[in-house]
């Protein structure tokens, strides 16, 4: 049986609808950068998922193209994250889309090295004429933060985070954004065919001590 990150670290990816508390360890991912509303037809957001997704199944079935890779394990690929900022704004101005920065990321098995990722980038830009020059390795070390399970529409996202910073005020932290340390959304849902109203995104902030 495929290994699930999903279901074997429930902690990272299923946390209750109230916030918590939790140290996240260093990850690798795959990743594209990039500007602007991700709600824009053929924006950049759009096209990073169109490059994410062939280099993370080409990863997975590796195997099947005579690859070998120490370690490898069958497993389901990773739910899509999502790192974003605005510059010059503290919190989110969800009117202003146009100014979001944004990294989209999807895990990586830790068998899975940076020398393997380029290989699939040559697979994917010869066997499907993508330009997979934008796509990188990305390791992320998160260490403390706060996270809840988000029920409903991306836009009502600002009434989770307020319970989020209640919560860490009253615990005695508060949030510690930096540009290494960003507002970090992981997509349960697939947003292309769920009801707005039962979309699940857990959002996490990263935190210290007051």
């Amino acid at each position: 049986m495929a290994f699930d990150y999903k279901k074997e670290y429930k902690e990272f990816y299923l946390p209750p609808k109230k916030p918590v508390i939790i140290n996240i360890p260093k990850m690798n991912y795959i990743a594209v950068r990039g500007k602007g509303d991700p709600n824009e037809e053929d924006g950049e957001y759009k096209r990073a998922m169109s490059l994410l997704y062939p280099i993370a199944y080409t990863l997975k079935m590796s195997p099947r193209s005579g690859k070998e890779t120490e370690g490898y394990f069958e497993y389901v690929v990773p739910p899509l994250e999502g790192l974003w900022w605005q510059e010059g704004i503290e919190g989110f101005d969800l009117k202003r889309k146009n100014l979001f920065n944004w990294i989209s990321l999807i895990r990586l098995p830790e068998f899975f090295s940076e020398s393997d990722v380029d290989w699939a980038k040559e697979e994917v830009m010869r066997k499907k004429n993508l330009d997979a020059s934008s796509l990188e390795f990305f390791t992320y070390d998160e260490g403390l933060c706060v996270q809840m399970m988000h029920i409903g529409p991306f836009d009502n996202e600002v009434e989770s985070v307020k319970l989020m910073d209640d919560f860490i005020n009253k615990e005695g932290f508060e949030n510690d954004f930096s540009p290494l340390r960003l507002h970090h959304e992981i997509y349960l849902s697939d947003f292309r065919r769920t009801e707005e109203s039962k979309l699940k995104t857990v959002i996490r902030h990263p935190i210290k001590k007051r």
